[in-house]
């Protein structure tokens, strides 16, 4: 992450850094470059992040970022956020997730529209370009999920009837 952070601002991107205070004070992840929020927790920083951005973009990485990917992935899905999440692969990292997602759609374990949520693309420019380009499509169902505070006195029903 430090190093994209440098790049970013090299280039004259913002950057803003969201991390949890205990790793901040551990010294784990090395200086922030540009502005940096501290969280108390990994939950804060996702929420945070959710906050304060406009798209994502995944770079190849281990359990926590692909924990990362698929909390926003199912907040996209529940329709709490419209965000395009992009899959930066690089020398084809991501191939087997989406061959896996691909999979799971194909056995109606996910709908299409899950799948839907990722962009993927080899390039930092092509990612950006499809970013975008990006379209939010809603799965039909989730778009009867009110996530309003204003709105909570409202009961919808959902059609959850198993179809086999």
């Amino acid at each position: 992450m430090g190093c994209m952070s440098i790049a970013a601002h090299v280039g004259g991107s913002q950057v803003l850094g969201i991390i949890p205070t205990t790793l901040a004070e551990g010294n784990f992840v090395g200086k922030t470059v540009g502005e940096e929020i501290r969280v108390p927790t990994m939950q804060d920083r996702i929420s945070k992040m959710l906050d304060n951005s406009d798209a994502f973009i995944a770079l190849p990485g281990g359990i926590g970022t692909m924990k990362e990917i698929f909390q926003i992935a199912s907040w996209a899905q529940l329709n709490i956020h419209h965000k395009p999440i992009g899959l930066l692969n690089i020398d084809g990292f991501f191939n087997k997730l989406l061959s896996f997602l691909d999979q799971a759609e194909e056995e109606n374990s996910i709908p299409h529209s899950a799948q839907q949520i990722f962009i993927s693309a080899s390039t930092t420019k092509e990612i950006v370009d499809k970013l975008e380009d990006f379209v939010y499509k809603p799965d039909h169902i989730a778009t009867q999920i009110d996530w309003s505070k204003g709105n909570s006195s409202k009961k919808r029903k959902m059609d959850l009837s198993l179809h086999l």
